[in-house]
């Protein structure tokens, strides 16, 4: 696949895939005889799994860490799983988070017409 290929199925801007790759996010992408970046299917599932833990929240320090960790065959796997653990609890505490503030809205939403009402009574007292 070439970049326009995957950037079209994954969703991610040519820019970004090719940031990921000069900073070490993703292993050097193999070349055709033109010099054109070559995606494999390996590649690609590459710039899948980044992009998952970019929307769940992850740094670019942390992500350069877990793949550094793996593409060097370091065998700390307990950093590795120990750094995805971490993320997810971020990322529910960032849900929770948000799950309050729609909470608030639907509330809100809900008794609308109530604090209208409620809003023009204060204003008469006035």
């Amino acid at each position: 696949m070439n970049i326009n290929e995957v950037s079209k199925k994954l969703g991610i801007s040519k820019d970004t895939l090719r940031y990921w790759e000069k900073i070490g996010l993703l292993p050097p992408v193999k070349r055709n005889a033109s010099g054109y970046r070559d995606y494999s299917e390996r590649d690609a599932n590459w710039v899948y799994y980044i992009k998952a833990l970019r929307n769940a929240g992850m740094s670019i320090e942390r992500l350069l860490e877990f793949v550094h960790l793996y593409l060097k065959d370091i065998d700390d796997l307990d950093r590795r799983k120990e750094l995805l653990i971490e993320q997810r609890k971020e990322l529910l505490a960032e849900i929770a988070k948000r799950q309050e503030t729609v909470d608030y809205l639907t509330f809100k939403i809900d008794h609308f017409e109530e604090h209208v009402m409620n809003q023009k009574d204060e204003n008469k007292g006035e």
